[in-house]
Parts: C-alpha cells; sequence; structure tokens
C-alpha cells in the first residue's frame, strides 16, 4: 500500500509562501512555477505550497486546519527556534510552553498555518 510522504499547504502566494519557507528550511524549492513551489526534505517528505485561487477542487479551509510539526534535540533548541523566529516576526501562537508531551511553542507561517516546534519529554 502507499504511505504518504507529501504534505500540500494551501497558500494566497506561492512565491512569498516559497521566500518563507526556503528562510525556515534553508533550502531552496526543486519547482517553482506562479501556482506551486515544491520542497524536499532530507527525510524524502515533499512540501508542496499551492495556490488557493488555483487548487482543485476549490479547498474550504485553507491555513490554521492543522499543523507542521518540527522535532528538536532538546528545550535549549526549542529556545533558539523561538528567538530567531521572533527575530524573524513570525507570529507567535503560543510562547514555549512545556506541556504533557514536551516543551513547544508555536509560531504563524505567512497563511496562517501552524508551526509547532518541540523537544519531546524522554522518560
Amino acid at each position: 500500500m502507499a504511505q504518504p510522504n507529501y504534505l500540500l499547504l494551501y497558500v494566497d502566494s506561492p512565491a512569498q509562501s516559497a521566500a518563507f519557507y526556503s528562510w525556515l528550511l534553508d533550502r531552496q524549492p526543486v519547482e517553482s512555477s506562479p501556482t506551486f513551489a515544491l520542497f524536499v526534505l532530507d527525510s524524502g517528505v515533499k512540501l508542496g505550497l499551492w495556490s488557493k485561487h488555483t487548487v482543485e477542487p476549490a479547498a474550504a479551509v485553507t491555513g490554521g486546519g492543522g499543523e507542521l510539526g518540527f522535532p528538536v534535540e532538546n528545550h535549549d533548541v526549542v529556545r533558539a527556534l523561538y528567538k530567531a523566529w521572533c527575530d524573524k516576526g513570525l507570529p507567535i501562537l503560543q510562547p514555549p510552553t512545556e506541556l504533557d508531551f514536551g516543551y513547544t511553542f508555536v509560531a504563524l507561517d505567512p497563511d496562517g498555518h501552524r508551526l509547532r516546534v518541540f523537544a519531546l519529554n524522554m522518560e
């Protein structure tokens, strides 16, 4: 059976979102057009940014309905990324917080998609 390895986010401007994710992921898209941009991550997962104005069928929800998770090694990395993302001006939905699964914060991309950085509690 096929295994999912492709995430699509519906965005207002693929060019603007590609510039944002190029900075966030420290890589350039492997494909870019006026309506779509594609990143291939080291894990093999693909992240597509599709214009919400041209996606077929039209999307009912275009931002904030899910999260991209960024697991990191420890609390110090969470704090360092929080500072870097604040310095970059990303809107912060949740500052660094200890939750039952670990230490985390949540920021938003330009289209309101949630970006959760977390370090799992190791028991």
